[in-house]
């Protein structure tokens, strides 16, 4: 049985950069530890792209790909904060940062990590991919 989805609100720093998510209370939250994950402690939940919508500030975004270019990291100009991502596990969908959204509608995170340092073989083992699916 499948909880029904919560409207989440959030943004980055500044504001700039607004969006809106339907997503569970109860999030699956991975913590990656590939090398810019790791870098900038990025942990997302995973939701499809028909469930995300940017409401201010798509002018204000940038995107920086490296390796395979297949992520698409997205940030705001002015603050620099990633609120959410294109990831190479789930290109129909986004990653989004649960630190980024408005207080209030999340009940529960739990935290599964995600062995980016060796994609190839966490991808095959991981239910990630399933995430971005309707």
């Amino acid at each position: 049985m499948t909880t029904p989805d919560t409207l989440h609100t959030g943004g980055c720093h500044c504001d700039a950069i607004r969006f809106e998510v339907l997503a569970p209370k109860r999030l699956v939250v991975y913590n990656c530890n590939c090398s810019i994950c790791h870098k900038k402690q990025n942990k997302h939940f995973i939701v499809p792209k028909s469930k995300f919508t940017l409401v201010k500030g798509e002018d204000n975004l940038t995107t920086y790909t490296f390796n395979t270019h297949q992520a698409k990291h997205t940030f705001c100009k002015t603050c620099g904060v990633q609120c959410f991502y294109t990831p190479r596990s789930n290109p129909d969908g986004y990653g989004v940062a649960p630190h980024c959204l408005d207080p209030g509608t999340v009940e529960h995170v739990t935290v599964e990590n995600f062995d980016g340092q060796n994609w190839e073989q966490q991808i095959e083992t991981s239910d990630i991919r399933s995430r971005s699916k309707e």
